[in-house]
């Protein structure tokens, strides 16, 4: 990697993400290798960021990874970029440790990169000065290599605060992005809407690349971040073991929320992930196993619910002991029905429960769950006495079955009730819950070992018009 830096802010909601965007689809415009990464779980940005980048981005998270692993990542996937662009999240000295041990500038600290930090100037202009003199002084080990200033009013709220900044402090302004009301990325509860969502994504990264070169000084900005020295090449990971199996995976506008890393893990693993989409297509393929992510499939729920030949498919292969995952979403969408604003909607019906929609989160923030011994994939020689996870969820599973059956106890968060996490239902584990393959979790080995515990032959592709259960090959 030549140029490296964390973009933060002074506080959320500053524009950094449309900025790291536009950075990116900038950089790459002209003819750079731009690798993202995004601190925390996120899913959202992520998409945002490999859209533009053209390069799947690479979650850190100081909480749920070890530093030698984020420090493996980073040179991993960063060794062979021209530019490795890392999207903060919140304020830059915002986190849940008093200490700041997972602080935006804990991980600069760690990963030796110099901060652009994106400052929302609305409605400021001396008042600038001190913001930025006080994130200075507050940890002198982190290099402030430039600010941006966004959301501008016009030329002359830009001439007084670069006047400002440039009289009373030693930071140079890289950039100042004027106001735009066309050029915006809709908030919603959980962030920004998913790129995979958003058909006119594309245009949008364009066009965000495109207002960044035109107020970003992008040469000023690839000197102040430039890499003392190129990271050492890492080993090649070992090639997939164990027998090769296919696993279906749901891949569409109403699913989107997976992480790089796991989906290498899979591969592996071992596993040939073979896409679904869940609004179109009318029949599964040939699979040993079924992975369904997050995502919203409420903003999709009348579609899913059209969908009736793919929702038949799906429920006769999972009673019939298809092997599954699913999470968050995916349990929302195999759930008997989906309630989103006083309408119900039938859903696939592989779980015995309906899912409610409501106005405030039921489950968010990181979860720590201890495992139950009846938990169906092969355990590891040296499991994890806790596994720490994340959870955002604004959705309850109601009218369970007494008896359920859980593969987790939730020690801290939510999950399906407040205590239980991770359904059990045939072959099938479903969870609110959102592992990660890193910190001890190899949930992704442990799944395809499991899927191919399970195969006396694939499940043959089942035309979803037609009644019946999948059939073994």
């Amino acid at each position: 990697m030549k140029h490296r830096f964390l973009v933060s802010a002074a506080h959320k909601s500053s524009g950094k993400t449309a900025v790291s965007v536009g950075l990116a689809a900038a950089f790459r415009a002209r003819g750079l290798a731009v690798q993202p990464f995004k601190k925390g779980p996120d899913y959202i940005d992520p998409l945002w960021l490999s859209k533009a980048a053209q390069r799947a981005c690479r979650n850190l998270d100081l909480y749920l990874m070890r530093e030698d692993e984020i420090e493996d990542s980073f040179q991993r996937h960063g060794a062979a970029a021209d530019v490795c662009l890392v999207e903060g999240n919140k304020g830059l000295y915002d986190g849940l440790a008093l200490d700041g041990s997972n602080s935006n500038a804990a991980l600069a600290k760690l990963l030796d990169l110099p901060v652009v930090l994106v400052i929302d100037a609305r409605g400021m202009t001396r008042g600038i000065a001190p913001l930025i003199l006080g994130y200075q002084a507050f940890d002198p080990a982190i290099r402030i290599a430039g600010v941006i200033l966004n959301q501008l009013g016009g030329s002359r709220h830009e001439a007084k605060l670069r006047a400002v900044v440039e009289h009373y402090t030693d930071v140079p302004v890289l950039g100042a992005v004027h106001h735009d009301p066309d050029c915006f990325v809709e908030e919603r509860h959980l962030g920004l809407v998913p790129g995979n969502e958003t058909l006119a994504a594309e245009t949008l990264v364009l066009g965000l690349g495109d207002r960044v070169a035109a107020q970003v000084d992008l040469a000023r900005l690839l000197e102040a971040t430039r890499a003392e020295q190129a990271p050492a090449a890492l080993p090649d990971l070992p090639a997939p073991c164990g027998e090769p199996v296919r696993i279906g995976i749901a891949r569409d506008r109403a699913f989107g929320f997976y992480y790089a890393d796991d989906l290498d893990a899979l591969a592996q693993a071992g596993a040939e992930l073979v896409p679904i989409d869940t609004l179109n297509d009318d029949r599964l393929p040939a699979l040993d196993g079924l992975y369904i992510g997050g995502g919203f499939p409420e903003r999709f729920a009348p579609e899913l619910a059209a969908n009736t030949a793919l929702r038949g498919a799906l429920k006769a292969a999972l009673e019939g002991g298809l092997p599954a995952y699913a999470e968050c979403g995916g349990l929302m969408y195999l759930a008997r029905s989906l309630t989103v604003d006083g309408e119900t909607h039938p859903m696939v019906g592989a779980i015995p429960g309906d899912v409610v929609m409501h106005a405030r989160p039921v489950g968010r923030g990181y979860v720590h769950l201890s495992e139950n011994p009846g938990h169906p994939w092969p355990r590891p020689r040296d499991p994890a006495q806790e596994i720490r996870a994340h959870e955002f969820h604004y959705s309850s599973l109601e009218n369970l079955p007494s008896g359920s059956r859980f593969a987790y106890q939730v020690k801290r968060g939510h999950g399906i009730d407040g205590q239980r996490d991770g359904l059990m239902v045939h072959r099938l584990l479903a969870s609110y819950t959102h592992l990660r393959t890193i910190g001890g979790c190899a949930w992704a080995r442990r799944f395809v070992a499991y899927v191919r515990s399970q195969r006396p032959g694939p499940f043959a592709a089942q035309d979803a018009r037609a009644p019946g259960h999948a059939t073994m090959a």
